[in-house]
């Protein structure tokens, strides 16, 4: 049987939140009674989950149901996984560690210098670092 983009979908928002708390797959299995293989499974897409499980991974990660459900396309067709880079360890890991600046002052300013970063346009960059 083929995966469900839905299914896929579900799976990378799972993945998503527990990288951002900051949870192995078997420490998020644990929480709710299953093996970490079947955490993989859910998060790749490969196994459907029943509704009562989503519940239950809906209150061990503090979000609610409709979470997984989120910036979902409307049309199953129109789905891509892999392209969204919020789904990326690099994001994930940056936006947990922002959170983890005690200091809003500082997170504020942090904040405000990514957006500044994220403006420089490619040509006011050296040649050397365009490259990468």
């Amino acid at each position: 049987m083929a995966t469900h983009p839905v299914d896929m979908h579900v799976g990378m928002r799972l993945r998503q939140r527990r990288l951002v708390l900051g949870l192995s797959q078997t420490k998020l299995g644990a929480a709710v009674a299953l093996s970490f293989q079947r955490v993989q499974k859910y998060e790749r897409g490969t196994s459907r989950m029943v509704s009562s499980q989503l519940f239950e991974f809906a209150r061990v990660l503090d979000v609610p149901v409709s979470y997984f459900f989120d910036n979902m396309p409307g049309s199953v067709a129109a789905f891509e996984h892999g392209k969204d880079t919020l789904a990326k360890r690099e994001t994930l890991g940056l936006v947990r560690a922002y959170h983890r600046i005690r200091a809003d002052r500082v997170r504020n300013k942090l904040f405000e210098m990514v957006k500044a970063l994220g403006a420089v346009d490619d040509k006011d960059l050296p040649a050397a670092r365009k490259k990468r």
